[in-house]
């Protein structure tokens, strides 16, 4: 039997760079929407998670499905398991996809789809491989974390740092001469795996960090990376929305 996948967007009315930025409106539509759109359709179902009553109004008023959830959540991951619980039904896999990414592509989440072909793989998530017109201070941008895999695709480790360290190649040559990878902040848990995962205290890597995944693979978990060169525009300031607003002026196909 395939498996069942199901899609999860939390959102958050309060945000210290960008408050109510799920009903910001995005080419006549709030981004909640937009991103809502992208995934219906393309996976079995797909439900927000939110914990604001704002927010719950506008996703039915579009006619999107919407759980109320806890404002004491200390992670997105967390959000999503609380409206997993709430479905009254199983699914094989849950996908969290993060509420400001309204360009989230079919083959994006196909690509996190396939990672499940392998029985050994707990969670799954993305990356983009950085290209050398990316330029090195795209590279050492702290706010990018990076990945490297090992020989089947699963990662090793994430960090805000470069990783690998290019030894003896000046850093000016470091994109001509590795390909390194830019992690894009979807993931995909086989249900039973979410459930252990938001029963973990934080681990001493994610504090040091302050990634999320760490704290899985530091607790032995598998997690498969789909590769993809399709690129994000994911919202986090007022800038970012403007950026977007271009962005879908050059990309009518994410109009619907």
């Amino acid at each position: 039997m395939p498996l069942t996948f199901i899609a999860i967007i939390p959102a958050r009315y309060a945000s210290t760079r960008f408050p109510a930025k799920p009903l910001a409106m995005l080419g006549g539509k709030p981004v909640i929407q937009r991103v809502y759109e992208q995934v219906a359709g393309v996976l079995d179902d797909a439900v927000v998670a939110t914990d604001d009553e704002r927010i719950y109004e506008a996703v039915r008023a579009f006619g999107g499905k919407v759980e109320m959830t806890s404002t004491a959540h200390r992670s997105g991951t967390d959000r999503c398991r609380e409206a997993y619980d709430k479905q009254g039904r199983e699914y094989d896999v849950v996908v969290n996809v993060q509420g400001d990414e309204p360009f989230i592509r079919r083959e994006q989440l196909e690509a996190l789809r396939r990672c499940f072909e392998n029985p050994a793989t707990d969670i799954a998530t993305l990356v983009k491989p950085f290209s050398e017109s990316d330029g090195l201070a795209a590279l050492e941008n702290p706010n990018s974390p990076k990945v490297v895999l090992d020989g089947e695709s699963c990662a090793l480790y994430f960090s805000r740092s470069v990783i690998p360290y290019l030894r003896s190649v000046p850093r000016e040559e470091w994109l001509s001469k590795h390909t390194f990878y830019k992690h894009i902040g979807i993931y995909a848990f086989r249900s039973e795996v979410l459930r252990k995962v938001t029963a973990l205290p934080q681990s001493p890597l994610e504090e040091a960090e302050s990634l999320e995944q760490l704290r899985w693979l530091e607790n032995g978990f598998r997690i498969g990376v789909g590769i993809t060169d399709a690129e994000t525009v994911g919202i986090d300031t007022p800038e970012d929305l403007t950026r977007a607003e271009a962005f879908l002026k050059q990309h009518p196909e994410f109009n619907r």
